[in-house]
């Protein structure tokens, strides 16, 4: 794994923080917060694109958010827990990992004439 696949795991980590913002901001300073937190992981992701493809690290991304999502709301805010929910997030982390697996990352960014 290299520098950039590193990025786009950690913008898809800050974006569970802003999904779960959304939720429970409720007053101006949180979201202002909020909206640091959005603008961060997209110039965290806009880097990891210079070596990423952007289809497979934006399905990276969303699946990191939406699974650690769906977690954290269980553990640590009282979403009811089930193992459907269980099941259809190992699955979504199945297609990422497998995308990371078939994704070859050129070597150059190609530029657009």
């Amino acid at each position: 794994m290299n520098r950039h696949w590193i990025l786009v795991i950690i913008a898809g980590l800050i974006e569970i923080l802003w999904a779960i913002g959304l939720k429970y901001a409720n007053n101006w300073v949180s979201w202002i917060g909020v909206a640091i937190l959005i603008f961060l992981s997209f110039v965290v992701l806009l880097r990891a694109l210079e070596k990423v493809p952007v289809a497979t690290a934006y399905a990276v991304f969303t699946g990191i958010g939406t699974a650690g999502t769906v977690v954290v709301e269980m553990i640590f805010f009282g979403e009811a827990f089930s193992w459907n929910k269980i099941f259809f997030i190992l699955l979504l982390l199945a297609g990422v990992v497998g995308l990371k697996l078939v994704t070859v990352e050129s070597s150059e960014k190609e530029g657009v004439a």
